[in-house]
């Protein structure tokens, strides 16, 4: 079983969601998952959030899910492992906050699936990412195939998941599957810190609510609900006054 261990750090606007373990080998056991969830229900909690960091120490970011734990599944208890997967991954999708996977090393198959499941990617550029599950002989199963066909295409995305290869980071750059690289590991939190700065004129709640319509495709709902709430008004009125709008102090 999984010695990963999931430790959360919230400092104002930023929160951070870490992943470590002393084989430098990240892992998501049935146990981590919950873990994983917890610190996500941990961020959400907290009022004042506006960007989550899900990052790892380590020579990779996440290998994947527990392949001893899997072992011996029964179809049953593979049900439960899928559906639990799904579940948290789907949360993580639908945070308020904007979400940023901070990518070193690799991110495989369920490392990858918990990538996908976040707003933006950010990576050093030779870190692997993939789905080499059907190498293994299973499938993808939590969110990872409808969220990387629609982020990359399904063209793209079959070659990922039926020749189960990795490709870099740098290579995925240009197909989108992540949104900026950099040189090395040292270069990763800085990088990160400014992509998250560049969000700051969003309203927290209207960022929330346009994230909630890209899902839904409800777009009327979201326009109309902003107004139920004191931001719009203040971000009209910042407008109008020609003053930055009070969240952006």
């Amino acid at each position: 079983m999984s010695n990963t261990k999931v430790d959360v750090s919230i400092d104002g606007a930023l929160a951070a969601i870490t992943l470590s373990t002393a084989s430098g080998v990240n892992v998501l056991s049935s146990t981590v998952l919950s873990r994983f969830s917890e610190a996500l229900t941990k961020v959400r909690d907290t009022s004042g959030v506006r960007v989550l960091t899900i990052q790892a120490e380590g020579k990779v970011f996440i290998a994947g899910a527990d392949i001893k734990e899997m072992a011996d599944f029964s179809e049953r208890q593979a049900r439960t492992y899928g559906e639990h997967g799904q579940a948290v991954f789907n949360d993580l999708e639908c945070m308020p906050c904007l979400t940023v996977a901070s990518i070193n090393g690799a991110a495989l198959g369920g490392g990858l699936e918990l990538a996908l499941a976040c707003d933006f990617r950010i990576a050093v550029k030779t870190a692997k990412l993939g789905l080499p599950e059907t190498s293994l002989g299973l499938t993808p199963g939590w969110g990872g195939i409808g969220r990387l066909r629609r982020l990359i295409g399904p063209a793209c995305a079959k070659k990922l998941f039926f020749s189960a290869m990795p490709i870099s980071a740098e290579d995925g750059l240009p197909l989108g599957l992540v949104d900026d690289i950099v040189n090395s590991a040292e270069d990763l939190t800085s990088r990160v810190s400014v992509f998250c700065k560049s969000f700051r004129r969003g309203g927290p709640r209207a960022v929330a609510l346009a994230k909630r319509a890209f899902m839904d495709g409800d777009d009327v709902g979201a326009f109309v609900e902003c107004f139920g709430g004191d931001e719009s008004k203040e971000g009209l009125a910042a407008f109008v006054e020609k003053r930055p709008a009070s969240w952006m102090e």
